[in-house]
């Protein structure tokens, strides 16, 4: 419910208007916790897929590279944010949109970077570079390609999103990818802290209101941290090793053309700017009571693309909306851009501190593993809740079931496509090209009168 005491009702409708200033920072600083979890997680999945993550030999170092792309979250999470707050011409959404790194792109990441360590890093970051000017380019007509995804396609793309992530969530709880094979991997003591998150995540969001319940999953990795450090699981070693102040690098990586990289950046790109009309859409409801207007979604995918190119430039990865803020948005019924201005300059400021990503290294995997269960889980129930507005005649369930039976398939047992090339092994296996096409296509081209 909105605080009267932040502006009046019609006040607290407008985006242009700032509260108090002792009311905005904290309200800021909320919409920076409900989602900073979400926003460095997928730069500790990737980093753990090439290899110079958690485990790995960079370990003794710090865990530098690792460092860097957390860093990178935070700091392009926060300039594509003012992109869509302040706006830059025909840019931004000039709405209360929070932007942060897509869990979306995580399942196309993974393969293109399997095992191969930094050098794997330059063909992601140039496909993440020229996925972001296509995601840009859709901006000018996000409106017309609407039609060709209804809550079937879209709801079936969301819910293998989060199935292809949910092995990895279990994987991190019971001690990760470099413990598997060995004594550690799934004991008791891996399992302790992880559950510990779990459980103090789901008493928060359900036993609790207001600042709490919105950051109820970091609240339950704190818990889980103590418990970890109480258990000796936490190690500070490497983190004396990072400097207080670190600029962005332009190509990091180097640049390195992977077609199948590119086109798989290029085919999400379509799906985040979808979910950004969604939730401009949804900002506008929730804390306006209006419809978006056209100049906002335009403005909202313009912003969409250009922060993920730009990102994609310094090794960051692919920026969207961020859906938990819409839900803040309308809780807190505070509409006012500015309040969300305030949360991206506390990222830009914690994207140029390495020591702070050096900080969320000291976070046991199986701790993180515990929060991203959880999260993960919330990407499937978010898919199944789209598709909870499908009709469910024969038509539509011979195309769901179709499209989830292969797809997923694909995505369990990778070595069905071993004798096809690498690049359609990198786009097949992630589940979400094959679900997606599938559903559009038969959606497209079976009559809606198959049940007669």
């Amino acid at each position: 419910m909105a605080d009267s005491s932040i502006g009046t009702a019609e006040q607290l409708r407008d985006p242009n208007y700032t509260p108090p200033l002792i009311k905005a920072v904290p309200l800021g600083i909320q919409h920076v916790l409900a989602m900073f979890v979400s926003n460095v997680t997928p730069a500790i999945i990737v980093a753990g897929a090439a290899g110079i993550g958690f485990g790995s030999d960079q370990g003794a170092l710090g865990f530098p590279d690792m460092t860097y792309m957390i860093q990178m979250s935070m700091l392009f999470a926060g300039i594509a944010t003012l992109l869509q707050t302040i706006g830059m011409g025909p840019v931004g959404a000039r709405l209360p949109i929070v932007q942060g790194t897509s869990f979306a792109f995580v399942p196309v990441m993974i393969p293109a970077v399997a095992g191969l360590g930094t050098a794997g890093l330059a063909g992601l970051m140039t496909g993440v570079m020229i996925g972001g000017v296509f995601h840009f380019c859709l901006g000018f007509f996000v409106g017309r390609i609407r039609y060709a995804l209804p809550p079937l396609v879209t709801g079936l793309i969301v819910l293998m999103i989060g199935l292809a992530l949910v092995k990895v969530g279990v994987q991190y709880a019971a001690g990760g990818v470099p413990l598997m094979g060995k004594p550690e991997f799934g004991s008791l003591a891996m399992w302790i802290p992880a559950l510990v998150v779990i459980i103090v995540t789901l008493a928060i969001k359900f036993f609790t209101r207001g600042f709490a319940a919105v950051a109820a999953v970091l609240i339950g990795i704190v818990a889980g941290y103590i418990v970890a450090l109480m258990m000796g699981q936490v190690n500070f070693g490497n983190l004396a090793r990072a400097s207080y102040f670190a600029p962005p690098m332009p190509f990091k990586w180097g640049f390195e053309f992977n077609f199948a990289i590119v086109l798989g950046m290029c085919f999400m790109a379509v799906v985040s700017a979808i979910e950004t009309v969604g939730d401009t859409s949804g900002i506008t409801k929730g804390g306006a009571g209006r419809e978006a207007t056209d100049k906002e979604i335009e403005g909202a995918t313009f912003a969409d693309g250009l922060g993920t190119a730009v990102a994609g430039v310094f090794g960051g990865l692919p920026n969207t909306s961020f859906s938990q803020n819409v839900g803040l948005v309308a809780m807190t019924g505070v509409m006012s851009r500015h309040v969300v201005t305030i949360g991206a300059l506390f990222l830009i400021a914690a994207g140029f501190i390495p020591k702070v990503g050096a900080v969320i290294n000291t976070v046991p995997i199986n701790v993180l593993g515990g929060g991203v269960i959880v999260m993960f889980g919330m990407v499937c129930a978010a898919g199944v809740n789209m598709l909870s507005e499908v009709k469910w005649n024969r038509r539509n369930m011979v195309i769901f079931a179709t499209a989830l039976s292969i797809s997923l398939g694909l995505q369990l047992v990778p070595e069905a496509l071993q004798h096809l090339g690498k690049t359609a092994q990198i786009l097949l296996t992630s589940g979400l090209l094959p679900a997606a096409l599938i559903a559009i296509v038969l959606n497209l081209v079976l009559p809606e009168d198959l049940d007669d």
